[in-house]
Parts: structure tokens; sequence; C-alpha cells
């Protein structure tokens, strides 16, 4: 199976020399699971040809905000409302959570109570799961069609499943505990209210649910479609 990777930021300077950026974290993330991946660098203007070119795509956390006007954001929004309407499957992660969100009616906003960072608890199905949040943008109001499947006492909306078609993830699955500590570094500082990066390094230790998360995405991938 051929997964597509939309790439809509790239790790700062220093992350991306130590880590790679985000199209090879998510290989990172997926490996084992059979597929196969392109990455298309959407936040440079490059978007496939056709929905059809992968059996599934994946949208990535990004710098940005959905809500912001860059020339690369109708487009994107564009070509997600077709792949949606066409049945070809989607996961979006943090920005590419709220991006899809917004494609499909819902609404994102800086969200009034502040940030998310670092291990973070959420319910999801039932099931309590660790994983690093880092985001302030959220999506406030649900598109037809998304239900909650898991949310933390910060976001609501924090996991929304549209049937079939798509699955989308506030937090960072992709990201372990050595690539917060560097976005505390390189772009917490300054940013981010210095008492929540302490509480984030504080929880750098705790183990996450990364590895469940991967599995959860890969069968959802997979599934039988009509």
């Amino acid at each position: 199976m051929k997964i597509g990777i939309l790439k809509t930021g790239h790790p700062s300077g220093p992350l991306q020399s130590g880590f790679g950026d985000y199209g090879i974290m998510f290989t990172k993330l997926l490996d084992g699971q059979d597929f196969d991946f392109q990455a298309y660098s959407v936040e440079d203007g490059e978007l496939p040809a056709s929905v059809h070119d992968a059996d599934g795509w994946l949208i990535t956390g990004s710098r940005h905000g959905a809500y912001e006007d860059h020339p690369w954001i109708k487009p994107l929004e564009e070509f997600l409302r077709k792949a949606y309407s066409e049945s070809v499957p989607i996961v979006g992660i943090c920005f590419g959570h709220q991006i899809l969100a917004q494609a499909l009616g819902g609404k994102v906003e800086k969200f009034k109570g502040g940030w998310s960072v670092g291990a973070t608890e959420y319910d999801f199905e039932g099931r309590k799961l660790t994983l690093n949040a880092w985001h302030q943008d959220q999506v406030v109001k649900r598109p037809e069609g998304a239900t909650v499947i898991g949310s933390s006492a910060f976001c609501e909306n924090a996991f929304l499943a549209y049937g079939d078609k798509a699955l989308t993830i506030q937090p960072h699955p992709e990201y372990q505990s050595d690539f917060i500590d560097g976005l505390i570094e390189y772009r917490g500082k300054g940013v981010v209210p210095d008492t929540m990066l302490k509480a984030a390094r504080e929880r750098l230790a705790l183990p996450n649910s990364n590895a469940w998360m991967a599995a959860r995405i890969a069968e959802f991938f997979k599934q039988p479609r009509g």
C-alpha cells in the first residue's frame, strides 16, 4: 500500500539536521507496516497530480495556522476535499488534523486556553494514551461527519473519526521525547510560557503510546473499504 505524505512544514534547522524532515519521521513511525511512501512538500507548492497517486494520504504538522493566508492552503484544502469525496483514506496529524476539519466546514482557531506542550494524557476510545503535544491552535467546531473518539482535559476535539474516510489526531505520535526536548530548546523559548516548558521537560521520561498509535493508524489505512 502506498502512502503519500503531504508535508506542510519543515523542522527548524537544528531539529531537521538531527531528526530529518517530517517525511522521514513518519516513515520511521510506520516502519514495518508494509507501506511504501512518497513525500510531497506542500508548503513549497508541491501537490500530487491526482488524489489517486497514493492509496492513502497522511498530512503532517506545521508551524503555520490552517486559517493563515498562504498560497498553498486553499489548493491543499481542495485536494483534501476531493480525496475525501472519492474515499481515498486520510490521516491528519496536528495541522493535518486541523486543515482537514477546516476544509470540510469546521473551524480552527488559536485557542484562548493557550498551549499544550509535551507528554499529555488522552482518553481515546476508552483507552488512556500518553502522546506528545505541541500546539496552540485547536479544532473548535467539528465539520459534519466528524465524531470525537478521543480528547484531553485541554483539547475536546483531539481525535476525530470520519467513518472509514479519515482519522485525524491533534497530538504527535511521530514525536519522541528527544524531539520535544529539541522543540523546547529551539522553538519554545520566548514563545511558550517558561513554566510550561519546565513542566514539559519534567515529563520527558514518561513512556508514550506512539507505537500503539502507529499500529492504529496502520489499521485505519489497511481496513477493507467497499
